[in-house]
């Protein structure tokens, strides 16, 4: 269903940006700004002409942003820095990622087990039958001798001297209460023998592994209690805008909060911990304290990145002498959003404040950047034609919310940076490239943490 394949457009150029480290990345895009500015020719003022691409603000292609986010995260995650792996009950480590590798601390099964509810029969048949039988959780059964058998469990322990499990509907008695099989029994029929599955001390799973609901089952019957996992990444949340209301309907020039609500768990689902969610108006002051103050891995703002009156994110991040790795995104909508370095082992992804450019800069900063952070692997990329024409910015990647059918993607309605309406029934983004994509043409998919829900609606 799915083809794998290099993205299309300024795509290509980055096909292997995760090979690069930070200052690589930067070293790349600082490269091709510097091109732009060399080919470009401003009109002159005079003759009413608008400002060339050197007098705009260069901006980082999509692909690359992605690539500085992750490799950003890996350079704060050296060795020895404050994020050490933890020790975690099983049942709080859904979704965490192995730090130490899962090695058996016993055999598994740890005795030999009937595998089927039946009789344990010793020697040839028929058998005599005896009175009491054996059920899971019981100590060792007395040993069988030649001739006899013994009613059991599913998961019981084997009795001594037990040639095979006659199960339940291959076996019956006859007036003299003697036990018969009827098919041919094989030696060891039905017998999980102790260490089947694995002998204490080998290898599960290595280090890396997500913690899975079946992984949290096999470090159980391994005789885990804990795991030892790489901790989530903490998330500060600061909501940005004096226009925002957190109840009731928009009215006086006031709108509804949408980002409070969803970041949050957005963030959740692409495995960080929100330690705190902080709504500061328009006030400088009050960001700047918020910021100098967390002691987050990661700090996440709404708003405020552009260059009006209000937009206090840059000014405060010069204030404090913050590293800016991503100062705007070639990407349609959320071209504003950017990546800092606040402290050694902590940076600020500022998001525009319009909902669907606000997931647009999710997904391309801080989605990697986090999971780096958790030890999480990058998945593996994948396209699938597209159903529909989806038109493109002329010069930038443009991000669409589309819904999977059958063998494609099929782009929805409802695309606009303030909208919520497509990206709420869809099941991925599209990554569109610059001057659009033809119907029936391949697009690299970015999955939706819920995609797997199918909730079935389609604004086409």
């Amino acid at each position: 269903m799915t083809t794998r394949g290099a993205r299309a457009g300024e795509g290509a150029r980055y096909r292997d940006a995760d090979d690069l480290d930070v200052e690589e990345a930067l070293a790349l895009v600082k490269d091709d700004n510097a091109r732009a500015q060399a080919e470009s020719v401003p009109a002159p003022a005079a003759q009413g002409g608008r400002p060339g691409p050197a007098a705009r603000h260069a901006t980082t292609p999509w692909p690359q942003a992605r690539a500085i986010a992750a490799r950003a995260a890996a350079r704060s995650e050296a060795p020895g820095t404050h994020r050490a792996a933890v020790s975690v009950p099983l049942d709080l480590a859904l979704g965490l990622t192995l730090a130490a590798p899962l090695t058996a601390l016993t055999d598994l099964p740890s005795f030999d087990t009937s595998a089927m509810d039946g009789w344990a029969v010793a020697g040839p048949g028929p058998w005599d039958v005896r009175d009491k039988g054996v059920l899971a959780g019981h100590a060792e059964p007395a040993p069988l001798t030649d001739g006899e058998a013994v009613r059991i469990a599913t998961g019981a322990r084997i009795p001594p001297d037990t040639t095979a499990v006659l199960r339940s509907e291959h076996g019956r008695t006859d007036d003299k209460s003697r036990l018969h099989a009827t098919r041919d029994l094989v030696h060891g029929q039905d017998i999980r023998p102790r260490g089947q599955e694995c002998r204490s001390g080998d290898q599960l799973l290595p280090a890396g592994t997500l913690v899975t609901p079946a992984v949290l089952g096999l470090a159980a019957a391994a005789g885990y209690d804990t795991v030892t996992a790489v901790p989530r990444p903490r998330v500060d949340v600061l909501i940005l805008g004096d226009e925002l209301l957190t109840e009731g309907l928009p009215h006086d020039g006031l709108i509804r909060d949408a980002l409070g609500p969803m970041l949050p768990s957005w963030l959740r689902a692409l495995g960080a911990e929100v330690t705190a969610v902080r709504r500061l108006g328009d006030d400088a002051e009050a960001l700047h304290k918020a910021i100098t103050t967390s002691d987050a891995d990661l700090i996440v703002t709404t708003g405020g990145t552009a260059s009006g009156p209000v937009d206090h994110v840059h000014p405060t991040l010069r204030r404090i002498g913050a590293e800016l790795l991503v100062d705007g995104v070639k990407v349609r909508p959320g071209h504003p959003m950017l990546l800092a370095r606040t402290k050694e082992h902590q940076h600020l992804v500022g998001l525009p404040g319009n909902p669907l450019a606000a997931i647009s800069g999710l997904l391309t900063l801080a989605e990697p950047l986090l999971r780096t952070l958790a030890a999480r692997r990058a998945p593996e990329p994948y396209t699938l034609p597209l159903k529909d024409t989806a038109h493109g910015h002329p010069y930038d990647t443009r991000l669409i919310p589309v819904v999977l059918r059958g063998d494609h993607a099929v782009p929805l309605h409802y695309n606009g940076p303030a909208m919520l309406r497509g990206v709420a029934a869809a099941d991925a983004l599209a990554v569109v490239p610059p001057g659009g994509a033809r119907a029936g043409q391949e697009a690299e998919l970015l999955d939706l943490p819920w995609a797997s829900a199918g909730i079935g609606v389609c604004f086409t």
